[in-house]
């Protein structure tokens, strides 16, 4: 219950799926939980539930970032990790199709959100002596498939951009590290088979053929990677990727 006991924590996307349980866990061993999300409703009523606080966050808007991590330093004195997991999908199109201004969403969320949330939180995470960036990729990070292109290039960027930053602030101690989640059933993982038009179960059966251990993940498989990357268990830990697939990228 404490394994990251009074430590203060920065979740994107926090509201639903893989952000949701998170929060839970981190709250659950006893860290201070800043939910972010741009789902209102939502990020209001976990962050009640959980004893932490809610702020709306847009992590492609760098002037809301920077106001965002600033009020929690103030609500809570201190940072001393940041959890970017927000990101979307975004088109379902080969490369030849998709329009200039579809790729850039993309990479708006899922690399500059990253970018711009660990560039504002870097300043608070060296005043508090250290701390810890856990950037939520995918096993599309390190393999690939052929459908959705500027989703596998942006979780590509974000496995690159973690061991770049992980080496830039090992000296501040702060310490950068990725995960590569498989399928994980969740809301995002929902909405991608409804848009490929496939029946719920029908899908599902399809995602869990694909991992070695024969079914797809829970949001929990993954928070409590995260947790272990936030907590000081993971001191020695930087620059890595934490891959959590079923076995899916051993094939």
């Amino acid at each position: 219950m404490n394994r990251v006991h009074g430590k203060v924590v920065l979740v994107t996307g926090g509201a639903l799926g893989i952000g949701r349980a998170t929060c839970e866990r981190l709250a659950q061993e006893g860290a201070k939980v800043a939910v972010t999300d741009v789902l209102v409703r939502e990020g209001m009523d976990l962050a009640e539930a959980i004893g932490g606080s809610f702020w709306r966050l847009d992590v492609s808007d760098e002037a809301e970032v920077k106001r965002v991590v600033d009020d929690v330093v103030a609500r809570w004195g201190r940072l001393d990790a940041i959890v970017n997991n927000a990101g979307i999908a975004g088109a379902n199109k080969p490369t030849h199709e998709i329009t200039e201004e579809e790729w850039d969403r993309v990479q708006a969320v899922n690399v500059k959100g990253v970018f711009f949330c660990t560039k504002h939180a870097v300043p608070w995470l060296k005043a508090a002596g250290g701390g810890s960036v856990v950037n939520v990729s995918s096993i599309y990070g390190i393999v690939s498939a052929p459908d959705i292109p500027p989703y596998h290039a942006s979780k590509g960027a974000v496995r690159t951009m973690s061991k770049t930053d992980a080496l830039i602030y090992a000296p501040d101690k702060i310490r950068v590290n990725s995960v590569h989640p498989g399928f994980i059933w969740t809301p995002l993982v929902e909405g991608f088979l409804t848009e490929a038009g496939l029946e719920t179960d029908e899908g599902r059966k399809g995602l869990d053929a694909r991992h070695p251990l024969g079914h797809v993940g829970e949001p929990d498989d993954i928070a409590w990677g995260i947790v272990y990357l936030v907590s000081d268990e993971s001191k020695f830990v930087t620059g890595a990727e934490l891959v959590i697939d079923g076995g899916y990228t051993c094939r």
